[in-house]
């Protein structure tokens, strides 16, 4: 009788584990020229879970908006 191996082959594992590095390779050459643009693009990315989204949108209900663009301007001191 010829013993069973232990050690199986699993193309499968190694074509996700392949696909995995894959996408690690092109995801770390990218650059952001800002901050914000990496937040973006992080936000873009990022599925908040329901529940969290219900609680920041309540409790961002009560702050204020951004102000005028012309507020911003002078207070930043333009000429």
């Amino acid at each position: 009788m010829k013993p069973e191996s232990k050690l199986q082959h699993h193309p499968r594992e190694e074509e996700r584990a392949a696909e995995e590095h894959q996408h690690t390779r092109e995801t770390a050459a990218r650059e952001f020229a800002t901050p914000e643009e990496l937040l973006r693009h992080d936000a873009a990315l990022t599925t908040v879970p329901p529940g969290l989204a219900a609680r920041l949108s309540e409790s961002a209900r009560g702050l204020p908006g951004p102000a005028p663009w012309w507020r911003r301007w002078l207070r930043s001191g333009a000429p």
